[in-house]
C-alpha cells in the first residue's frame, strides 16, 4: 500500500535528485535497501518521466563499478544509491579506482540519523569520512525535518546537489560522497511541485584555467612521448606536432598515427634508443611495462608529466607537472633522424595459426571497428596485447588506476550502456572473470548492453608464471596461493545468469565469434594452454 504520511526524506531527496538530473546526470545505479527507499523510489519516478536511466543491481561492489564504467563512457558522473552499513563499504574498490583514474562518480549513501550512531543500532556504522582520502568532496548532510510543498529546494538539498556535481566534474574529476542521514517515515508522496516543470538551475559553468608559468625546456634534448592509460588523443597530437616518437601502451587510446613506435619495449631496452632518451613527455598513467617505469625513474631524464584525469606521475621525485596546452605552446625543433631511428621497420609477425594469447588479442583487435570499443582486464592478456598489437584508431578502456581485477564485468557493462552504440568487447582472464562473476546478474526488465566478454581460460593465474615468484617458490605452494587453479564450468555460469555462451577452439572459430557478436550479452570462452 502506498505510504500516505508526509516524508521529509522524500521531499529532500526529490530536490537532490531532480537538481542532479538538471545538471546533467543521466544514469542512476540503485541497490535495494530500506534506509535508501526514498532515493530509490524517486529514481524510478525520474525514469518514468523519461529524464534518467535507472540500473538496478543487487551487489553494491558491482553497482559501484557499473557507475564507474558509465562515467568512463560518458564523461559525466553517474550516481550510485545504496543503503547504510556494509552496503557503503562495498563501494570502496570503485571509489579508489575512480580516484586514481580521475573518473567522475557520485555516491549517495543513506544513513541512520545522528542519534542512532555509535549506540549499537542495527545496520549503523561510521559512514562520514569512510572515503576521506579518496574523494574530491564529502558531505554529511543535514537530516530532513520538515515537509513544505512550496519548498522546491527542500531546504538546501539543491545546493548540495550543485556542490557534489561540481566537485565530481572538476579537473581532476573523481568521486564525491554525499552521506544522507534519514529519519522515518523513509518514503512518502512526492512533493507537490513534482511534475510541474523542473524548478532547478540550468547547469554549472565549466571553468578551465590552464594558465601557468612558462616552462624552460632544454633545447635539443632527445625526447619521446610515453602514453599510459587514458592518455587519449593529446599524446598523439603532441608527438606529431613536434616530431617525437610516440610510445603508447595498448590501454592508452593513443596507439595510432604516424609516430606510433612498433615494438616499443625492445627499443626502450636498446642503449642507442632508450638509453639516449633525455626527456619524456608522459600522458596518462603508464603501468604495463618495467621498461617504462625504469625510464620514468631515471635521474638523467627530465620527466614532463602532463596533467590528466588521474594522478600526476612523479616516479623520479623531480618531474614537472604541466597542462596539455603548455606542451603544445612550447617551441621545439624536430629531429627527423631521432624519429626515424625509433620508427625503423621491424620484421612483421607471422599471423597466429594456433589458438594462443596472441591469436586471441589479435582477433579482437582486428574485429573492432570505429564505433566499437575494447576493455582490457588486468591480466596476462593485456600485456600480450601491448606487445603485439599494431597501431589502430580504436577506443580502449581499462581500469589501470590501481590495476586491480575488481569489477571488470561491471565496468564493461557500464561502458557498453553509456556508449549506446557499437559493440563493447571485454578481454580478460579466467580469474578476473570469476572475481566479478556476480556482475553477470542483470535485471530482466532492463535493456541489455551489447557486450561480448572474451575469457582466456587457462585454469588459473598464469600471469604469476612470468614473475620472479615462479622461480623461487615451492611448486606446490606456488600453485595453491599464486596460480590458484580452478575447475569452474563457465558454460554453467553463463546458463545460470542468462548469458549466451560459446567455446572456441580454433583461430577460425574465434575470428568468426568476434566478427559477428549477438545483439545482447555473450561470453566467448577461449581455452588456453598454461
Amino acid at each position: 500500500m502506498p505510504a500516505t504520511a508526509p516524508s521529509p526524506a522524500t521531499h529532500a531527496v526529490a530536490a537532490l535528485l531532480d537538481e542532479l538530473v538538471v545538471l546533467g546526470v543521466e544514469h542512476l545505479v540503485v541497490c535495494p535497501g530500506s534506509r535508501s527507499q526514498a532515493l530509490a523510489l524517486t529514481a524510478v519516478a525520474l525514469e518514468r518521466d523519461a529524464r534518467v536511466r535507472v540500473h538496478v543491481r543487487l551487489d553494491e561492489r558491482s553497482a559501484g563499478f557499473l557507475a564507474l564504467g558509465l562515467g568512463r563512457a560518458t564523461g559525466r558522473p553517474a550516481a550510485v544509491i545504496v543503503t547504510s552499513g556494509t552496503a557503503v563499504a562495498n563501494l570502496a574498490p570503485a571509489v579508489l579506482e575512480a580516484h586514481h583514474s580521475g573518473i567522475p562518480l557520485l555516491l549517495l549513501t543513506a544513513d541512520r540519523p545522528p542519534e542512532l550512531r555509535g549506540v549499537g543500532a542495527n545496520q549503523a556504522t561510521t559512514q562520514p569520512g569512510m572515503f576521506a582520502a579518496f574523494v574530491r568532496d564529502e558531505v554529511d548532510a543535514q537530516v530532513p525535518v520538515a515537509v513544505d510543498d512550496a519548498d522546491t529546494d527542500a531546504s538546501g538539498f539543491r545546493a548540495l546537489a550543485r556542490r557534489a556535481f561540481s566537485a565530481a566534474s572538476a579537473v581532476p574529476a573523481g568521486p564525491v560522497h554525499v552521506n544522507l542521514p534519514l529519519r522515518e517515515p523513509l518514503a512518502g508522496a512526492l512533493p507537490g511541485w513534482w511534475g510541474n516543470g523542473h524548478p532547478g538551475g540550468h547547469g554549472l559553468p565549466v571553468e578551465v584555467d590552464d594558465a601557468e608559468e612558462p616552462v624552460a625546456w632544454a633545447d635539443g634534448a632527445p625526447t619521446i612521448v610515453l602514453a599510459g592509460a587514458d592518455a587519449g588523443p593529446d599524446a598523439v597530437m603532441a608527438a606529431e606536432r613536434f616530431g617525437w616518437p610516440l610510445l603508447a601502451e595498448i590501454v592508452s587510446g593513443a596507439r595510432r598515427g604516424r609516430n606510433a613506435v612498433p615494438d616499443y619495449r625492445a627499443r626502450l631496452r636498446a642503449p642507442e634508443l632508450g638509453g639516449a632518451v633525455r626527456r619524456v613527455v608522459v600522458y596518462g598513467h603508464p603501468t604495463l611495462t618495467r621498461e617504462g617505469t625504469r625510464l620514468l625513474q631515471r635521474e638523467d631524464v627530465d620527466v614532463i608529466a602532463v596533467r590528466g584525469p588521474g594522478e600526476s606521475i612523479d616516479l623520479n621525485h623531480r618531474s614537472t607537472a604541466v597542462s596539455a596546452r603548455t606542451v603544445l605552446d612550447g617551441a621545439f625543433v624536430a629531429d627527423g633522424d631521432w624519429l626515424a631511428r625509433w620508427l625503423a621497420p621491424v620484421d612483421p609477425r607471422p599471423a597466429p595459426t594456433a589458438l594462443d594469447r596472441e591469436a586471441l588479442v589479435s582477433a579482437v583487435w582486428d574485429a573492432t571497428a570505429a564505433d566499437d570499443r575494447v576493455v582490457f582486464g588486468s591480466s596476462r592478456l593485456v600485456r600480450v596485447a601491448d606487445d603485439v598489437l599494431a597501431p589502430k584508431a580504436v577506443a580502449v578502456h581499462a581500469n589501470r588506476g590501481l590495476a586491480g581485477i575488481d569489477g571488470l564485468i561491471a565496468t564493461a557493462s557500464g561502458i557498453a550502456l553509456g556508449a549506446g552504440r557499437g559493440v563493447t568487447r571485454l578481454v580478460l582472464g579466467d580469474l578476473s572473470f570469476l572475481h566479478d562473476v556476480g556482475s553477470l546478474l542483470m535485471p530482466a526488465d532492463e535493456a541489455e548492453p551489447r557486450l561480448q566478454v572474451i575469457v582466456g581460460n587457462d585454469g588459473g593465474g598464469t600471469i604469476f608464471d612470468t614473475l620472479e615468484v615462479a622461480q623461487v617458490a615451492d611448486p606446490v605452494d606456488f600453485a595453491r596461493v599464486q596460480y590458484t587453479p580452478h575447475r569452474v564450468r563457465l558454460a554453467d555460469l553463463a546458463r545460470a545468469y542468462g548469458w549466451a555462451h560459446r567455446v572456441v577452439t580454433t583461430v577460425e572459430e574465434l575470428r568468426e565469434a568476434v566478427a559477428d557478436p549477438p545483439s545482447g550479452r555473450q561470453i566467448v570462452e577461449v581455452p588456453l594452454p598454461r
